[in-house]
């Protein structure tokens, strides 16, 4: 499942620099002295992974080390089996480098260096593509998310079987008011009430999954801020809850204010993909009956004219009829062309149009096999 170490990409000079200065610190690790040494014990290879977090990340090598550690630290006391992925998207700072030293000497990280910069869309499905356990946690690498929220956030999944997504809120946002944060409360507005899913952060990156809805969604573009509308989509039932958020310490922000105005264009694609994906001939074809049917009348007035011996041919009236009528039959062949690649995708590919819920009693027998936490356990 996971990207074998020796196929990651040479270290670059940045990364070579700083070996000497992180020597001590895997030395450490070997020993099993280091904040990120893990147990001497062998991994229970029988037991399935409990919760697997997944990180894109891009040009984070100085966060990297104590990203790692706190995810350790949050993690480790709970007695799951987790795995952490970090996805590298086509960093050029030293961080798959970095990565490749730190999986050396933690059995839980699993690295992922992508071949360029795909977009964190791309990025979280090479993580969702790898995970293997029950829960899928995800969170950014800025540490500006707090990993110490994580077990809380699984515990309720873990206790509640009608919550299917946790997405988190950061009541209480480090950044910026008028770049950061303002754009981003008009955004979650204009977001809610395009889809139906009221949420107050669609941008908060910490949210915690079953495993079967990742599933079922599947990443493009920059489909990322969508992800609760997609799981809604998918049958999904979604909570919110506050969640911890700190000021950005080092690197810089992949974010700036043009986002908001790609947001507004990925929202009528995911808007279309909620509402018509099942019936595109209702989204198509609709519309080409607005326009051709006055498009028709307008020509049937303009018939009646002719044959009461008027000349119509210098009237614009006759041009817009044609227009709307051209439109409208174009719109329609679109809608028909639209259920027909539907039905190849669904029928040529054997993919499901609906999906069922796990019943109540199947979900806590699953949960029985579900370690609770242990202190001093030593099986990860």
């Amino acid at each position: 499942m996971n990207e074998p170490l020796s196929s990651y990409r040479a270290a670059d000079p940045v990364a070579e620099n700083d070996r000497d200065g992180d020597a001590d610190g895997i030395a450490d690790l070997r020993r099993g002295t280091g904040p990120l040494a893990v147990s001497g014990s062998a991994p229970s290879l029988a037991r399935p992974i409990d919760v697997s977090i997944v990180i894109p990340m891009l040009n984070e090598v100085e966060n990297l080390r104590e990203l790692v550690e706190s995810v350790g630290a949050a993690l480790e006391p709970t007695g799951w089996r987790f795995e952490l992925i970090l996805v590298d998207d086509g960093s050029h700072d030293g961080s798959a480098a970095l990565l490749r030293r730190l999986a050396e000497d933690v059995d839980w990280l699993r690295p992922v260096v992508l071949a360029r910069n795909y977009g964190q869309s791309i990025a979280l499905q090479a993580g969702f593509d790898r995970a293997q356990g029950r829960y899928v946690v995800t969170l950014d690498a800025d540490l500006q998310n707090d990993p110490a929220d994580i077990p809380a956030m699984v515990e309720r999944l873990e206790q509640d079987p009608e919550i299917d997504v946790i997405s988190g809120w950061r009541q209480n946002r480090q950044d910026k008011a008028l770049s950061r944060r303002l754009p981003s409360v008009l955004a979650n507005r204009l977001i809610s009430r395009a889809t139906g899913v009221h949420l107050h952060d669609y941008g908060c990156a910490l949210k915690a999954y079953r495993r079967a809805i990742i599933e079922r969604i599947h990443l493009y573009g920059e489909l990322h801020r969508f992800i609760p509308s997609l799981a809604s989509e998918a049958g999904a039932r979604i909570v919110e809850v506050p969640v911890r958020h700190h000021p950005r310490t080092r690197g810089t922000s992949k974010y700036g204010i043009d986002r908001t105005f790609r947001v507004v264009l990925d929202l009528v694609l995911v808007v279309f993909f909620l509402r018509y994906r099942q019936r595109p001939l209702h989204a198509f074809g609709g519309l080409g009956l607005w326009l051709g049917v006055p498009g028709g009348a307008i020509l049937a007035y303009l018939l009646a004219l002719k044959l009461l011996g008027e000349d119509i041919g210098q009237r614009p009236l006759l041009l817009t009829g044609v227009i709307l009528v051209l439109i409208g039959a174009q719109l329609i062949v679109a809608g028909l062309t639209g259920e027909l690649l539907i039905r190849l995708y669904h029928e040529g590919g054997r993919r499901p149009q609906y999906h069922t819920r796990e019943p109540i009693d199947e979900h806590r027998r699953t949960r029985s096999r579900v370690r609770k936490p242990m202190h001093g356990d030593a099986s990860r």
